[in-house]
């Protein structure tokens, strides 16, 4: 018997609940100091008025809706992912939406993508790498179908800089960083990307450095910080009485304000190597 891959993103489809994960990434989306970071990296990429771009990984589509409002009427916004579930939940999100128009959605794994060479001016791959078996052949993926002189832009954070405020840092460093170790091949990812990017070709490559700052425990942090425990306690790392000890003592450092937990995100753009199509004049 194959034992499931202890990152639940690697399948979305086979989980006992998908519906956990849709909650998660929308909850995640509507957190304000996640929408600056997404703001931030979609202007740094950039993404422009009228161009074809994709997301790998495109998830419920929360990336993606921001893609459409910056590609505009002319542009386009496509999304890939390999969970049909959460496709399907995107599907339902754009029902009604003012920007459906300017999204397609596709099934797909991100290292066998279904698009011809350079077909996008743009792609782009939000906190999937983290997530993926081969991040390399993901972002020569992304490569192939970018234009020539078009970007390939990727974002992720690293949990090698998580800064939590807690009286037991001794405990604070064994759940965070032991749930990480054991979840993910690579946790410290984002610093990783500029090397990727140049490792699949693309030159010159750009990096945008941002945090994600909370001093009042948002419900994205406090489902973070509580399946952080619930994890320790599966792999192992702790009990379940000393767990939930952490977090209340966590509940009790918002009670006096002293609440801190910032992580870094990495943004990384590379270009495609060859000579940019010449843009066609509007209007002819």
């Amino acid at each position: 018997m194959t034992l499931a891959h202890p990152d639940p993103f690697r399948d979305v489809d086979a989980q006992a609940d998908p519906s956990r994960f849709l909650e998660a990434l929308e909850k995640r989306g509507r957190t304000p100091a996640q929408a600056r970071l997404r703001r931030r990296f979609l202007a740094f990429v950039p993404i422009r008025p009228g161009e074809r771009v994709l997301e790998v990984g495109c998830g419920s589509g929360v990336v993606l809706r921001d893609v459409a409002a910056r590609v505009g009427p002319g542009g386009r916004a496509v999304g890939v992912d390999p969970s049909r579930w959460l496709l399907d939940a995107a599907r339902h999100l754009l029902r009604g939406h003012p920007l459906r128009r300017r999204i397609a959605l596709r099934a797909g794994d991100g290292a066998r993508l279904p698009f011809p060479d350079g077909r996008f001016d743009a792609t782009l791959a939000v906190t999937v790498l983290l997530h993926v078996a081969d991040p390399l052949a993901v972002v020569r993926e992304m490569a192939r179908v970018t234009r020539p002189g078009g970007r390939v832009a990727v974002q992720d954070q690293d949990f090698g800089t998580v800064a939590l405020t807690h009286p037991d840092r001794a405990l604070t460093a064994r759940i965070l960083d032991g749930v990480a170790a054991h979840i993910y091949e690579e946790p410290w990812s984002g610093r990783r990307l500029p090397g990727l990017l140049r490792a699949a070709g693309l030159a010159p490559v750009r990096l945008l450095t941002d945090v994600y700052q909370d001093t009042a425990l948002a419900p994205y942090t406090r489902d973070f910080i509580e399946r952080r425990a619930e994890n320790a306690v599966r792999f192992g790392l702790t009990d379940e009485a000393t767990a939930q000890r952490w977090l209340d003592a966590l509940t009790a450092l918002v009670a006096r304000g002293e609440f801190v937990l910032t992580m870094n995100y990495y943004g990384a753009v590379g270009i495609r190597p060859g000579a940019a199509p010449a843009r066609r004049r509007r209007g002819r």
